[in-house]
Parts: structure tokens; sequence; C-alpha cells
């Protein structure tokens, strides 16, 4: 099938996942090099969540997207995937908001609203409490929403086929859309229609710097993580706003993370929006056996074009001939290796031997 400028040999993604294999500066690594070129066989990959400014780093060993260095590296990990067969990547735009420490980025994390993450976090220091935010004037908002457009921009330069603009799972932008963490009272704030507007001109900055056709959008309804808290009724009303807002801009892709085959919500999506769904299934803690594939396709008799696995493709750099031949799955190994510099439970994992 085709995606954007691509056409795709398969219908499985790698999802991109934090790996926390950068420089303390953001620039990506030869292992990254390695560990992306391994999993070249994907019918496309989405690659990690990269910062579009420094404000926006959540935690250390992020990978960026905001400087000529971060653009080298970038091109020369783009490089090894078509040197290994591949085909160019997306890469994924994150901004951490209040997800984020001064003992990381050296500055005070940015939000909708001056509303703490609830738990500790990860910095070069080890865990420590996380700080209030501070609230994003105007000015802030405009800026950052030309950083997103300009990270966009640098993601083309760097050998990326486009960019994925991540508004779910607690960051930046999905901070903006939950009423949790979104008390603002200006034109970004109150009901659904202000709350997604942060969300609609990022994405509408992408694709007007990149094209549509290039722009992708990641949302996570209904899901938990970092602090968001989301009630159904929340969530029925915010979602179908937000693709409302962006069905006609034709953008590359719509990735619905967390999809779970066995309830309507899903649908309910798929039928709103007009283009290609991506779909990473809601899985449990413990992969199971077949790395997700039996609930992908379950998502793709509900309508998702392309089905998006994350722990299966870091445990199994050969995935696709692994579940097309029926061949046994490689185990996840300890959940501390996944966040960790050097090559142990990141380019270490065997591939099928050949012959």
């Amino acid at each position: 099938m085709s995606l954007g400028p691509l056409r795709l040999p398969n219908r499985l993604v790698m999802a991109p996942m934090t790996r926390n294999r950068a420089t303390a500066e953001g620039v990506p690594t030869p292992l990254m090099e390695a560990y992306y070129a391994e999993r070249a066989s994907a019918g496309l990959i989405i690659a990690e969540a990269s910062t579009p400014n420094a404000q926006g780093q959540t935690y250390p060993d992020i990978a960026a997207i905001h400087r000529p260095e971060h653009v080298e590296g970038w091109r020369r990990v783009n490089d090894a995937v078509l040197a290994a067969g591949g085909r160019p990547m997306f890469l994924q735009l994150q901004h951490g908001g209040r997800v984020g420490h001064p003992e990381t980025s050296g500055l005070v994390p940015l939000a909708p609203s001056p509303v703490a993450l609830p738990e500790e976090i990860h910095t070069p220091g080890g865990r420590r409490p996380s700080v209030v935010p501070r609230a994003m004037s105007p000015a802030d908002i405009r800026t950052t929403v030309a950083d997103f457009a300009q990270a966009a921009r640098n993601a083309v330069a760097a050998g990326f086929a486009g960019v994925e603009v991540h508004s779910a799972n607690g960051h930046l932008l999905h901070q903006f859309l939950s009423a949790g963490t979104n008390r603002r009272t200006d034109a970004y704030g109150g009901p659904v229609g202000r709350r997604i507007r942060f969300t609609v001109e990022v994405t509408e900055a992408v694709a007007e710097a990149i094209g549509p056709e290039r722009t992708g959008l990641r949302i996570s309804p209904g899901h938990t993580v970092n602090g968001i808290a989301e009630t159904p009724d929340e969530t029925r009303a915010l979602y179908p706003a937000l693709l409302t807002a962006l069905r006609d801009h034709r953008l590359a892709y719509l990735h619905l993370a967390f999809a779970d085959p066995d309830t309507p919500d899903f649908r309910r999506l798929r039928d709103l929006w007009p283009g290609t769904v991506v779909a990473n299934p809601l899985l449990p803690a413990i992969l199971p056996a077949d790395g997700g594939s039996a609930a992908g396709r379950r998502l793709l008799a509900q309508g998702a074009d392309l089905i998006a696995l994350g722990r299966a493709f870091l445990a199994n750099p050969d995935l696709v001939t692994r579940l097309r031949t029926g061949a046994q799955l490689n185990k996840v190994k300890d959940r501390y290796f996944m966040y960790v510099g050097g090559a142990t439970g990141y380019t270490d994992y065997p591939a099928l031997a050949v012959g």
C-alpha cells in the first residue's frame, strides 16, 4: 500500500519507542544506526520521539531534531536503514511539556498550566520530584508551534519521509487536550473546542511546512500515562472533535495508540477518519507469545490499515520474517535494559539463522 510518498511492502509498522541511546546533547549515535538498520524489513519505521526544541526534552539521552548535529546524526541513521534495504522512516516529534526537569534540560518545563507531574521523574542524577511547570504564554505557544514546523523541515532534511506529531501519552500536546492538566481560561483552555486548538495548530503548521502527505498524528484516547486523567465522557467528546477539525487536511495517517479491538471505541474513531489509520494494539504488560499480532489482525478486520508493534520489534529485529514463517519470537529482556545506554537489550537480540 501507499503512505504519503512511500510504497510499503507490508502492513507492519515499527512503533516509535523511547530508548535513551542518543548522546546527552540529543545526537543519534552509531549504536542507533545499527539498531534501526537491523529492523529495516518493517513496512514502515516510525523513529523514536525527538524533541523540537531544548525546552521539550523529557529524559536523559533522548534524541532531538532542532540543531544541525541532530540533522546529521539522523541522516546517518536513515542512510543505514536504506543501505539495509529499508525505506525512509517517519520521525516522531515530541515535546514533553511538564514531563521534564531542569536537571535534564537546564530549563524549567513548560505546560498549559502550572500543574506538576504527580510522580517522580528520571534525571541524570537519578529520580527526582517533578517540578511545577511554567504556564505557557501566548508567545510561548507561537514559538513552540514554529519550533515543531522547523523540526519537521529538519527531519525531511535528514532524510525522513515525514514526521508524526505526538499528541499522546501525556506529553505537551496531550496536556493541552486534557482538562486535568489544562486549566487555562484563554483561547487554548476550557471547552473541548479550545483545548484541541494547540494540537490543531501544531499539526497544521507541520503540514504547511512539509506537506500533509508527510504529516502523521498520534493520539492515545483514554490512556492515563504520565498522570493524564480522562473520563470516558471526556474521551468521547474530545477525540471526535479533534478528528473532525483535522479530517479534511489529508494527513498521511492517524496513529491510534493502545487501540483495543474488543471495544467499540476504535471503530468509532476509524469511521470518523477518512484516511489511513495506524493501530497500535493495547497489549498486556507481559507481551503475548505472538508479539501482539493476533490483536493486530483483529484491528485490521475492524478497518485499520497498518499495525504498529513496539516491544515485539524491540526484541525481534527480523519480526516480519518471524511472523511470516511462524517462528518463535524472542522475549523482551528485563525492562531496565529498554532505557539504559549500551548494546544490551538493544542490538544484542538474535535474528534467525540463515540457511
